[in-house]
């Protein structure tokens, strides 16, 4: 009788693109260009598992800085779940990130199994929906992050973020299909956020700001250049009450909820200035 073989290895770059397609089957909606700026971050953060040489399951482990680690896109084909092929790689993906704190954005339902394996609530983080259109900013804080030095953003970003994300950052802003906008604050950066493309419609995130009415400004920037009446996602920090109320103002509806968790210490960072997170898949 043959015994299955099943291996688990590091992704090679085309294979992420097959996570990327089966987070969208399962609904999570990635973006059209997210595999490139995720794969930058960690080309040894993405493993895959192989029955007989076939895919069945795939998680995403990407390391940043020196402590922390974030996990993603854990998902085992409908087919063989239940079989302890996605324990084996979530144990890989773990042993990978050993003595790092490990953060995640799990569904709501497998809160009790990531538990388990000693993770603990933070928070949890609300998609919400709206449709692209409105006004054309013509605020004149508003800026290409483009045009500003790379250096000042990354410092905004690492009082924001648990650890450094520089080769994550330069792809993200720069995509393919997206808006990257920084307000200025005289001449000091106090927020940005990036529009991108997704399978459908488009999101914003991260979006970062100082205040709630700065991160308004940005959000109606970046939500005025999506095509009118396409869907817009934001998700939201459900425990920042202002992001919250700006998305519920702005007539979007809850259209999803993950749990933010951490294995080890959570990390410090000033919840309210977050106002969109960068993504489920790597924080």
């Amino acid at each position: 009788m043959h015994t299955p073989d099943y291996q688990i290895r590091t992704m090679t770059r085309a294979e992420v693109d097959i996570a990327v397609d089966w987070a969208a089957a399962e609904g999570w909606n990635p973006g059209l260009h997210d595999a490139d700026c995720f794969y930058a971050a960690d080309p040894d953060g993405f493993l895959i598992g192989l029955l007989d040489g076939d895919p069945i399951a795939v998680i995403s482990v990407v390391k940043y800085g020196e402590h922390f680690g974030f996990l993603g896109f854990y998902i085992v084909k409908p087919a063989y779940r239940g079989r302890g092929y996605g324990l084996q790689i979530w144990n890989a993906g773990l042993a990978y990130l050993n003595g790092r704190t490990i953060g995640l954005d799990g569904v709501v339902a497998q809160q009790g199994n990531y538990m388990k394996s000693g993770f603990s609530l933070a928070n949890a983080n609300i998609r919400y929906q709206g449709v692209g259109g409105g006004s054309p900013s013509v605020d004149s804080a508003l800026v290409p992050l483009s045009s500003l030095p790379f250096a000042d953003l990354c410092a905004y970003d690492q009082t924001l973020v648990p650890a450094p994300r520089t080769a994550f950052l330069r792809g993200w802003i720069t995509q393919p299909e997206s808006t990257a906008l920084g307000l200025l604050e005289g001449d000091r950066l106090a927020g940005y956020g990036v529009l991108r493309r997704c399978r459908d419609g488009y999101k914003i995130g991260p979006l970062f700001a100082d205040s709630p009415e700065q991160a308004e400004r940005l959000f109606l920037a970046l939500r005025s250049r999506a095509p009118a009446g396409t869907a817009v996602f934001l998700d939201t920090p459900a425990n920042n009450a202002a992001a919250v109320a700006m998305a519920q103002r702005h007539g979007m509806g809850m259209s999803f909820e993950t749990a933010r968790m951490y294995r080890g210490p959570a990390p410090q960072v000033d919840g309210q200035r977050i106002f969109g997170v960068t993504s489920f898949e790597l924080g």
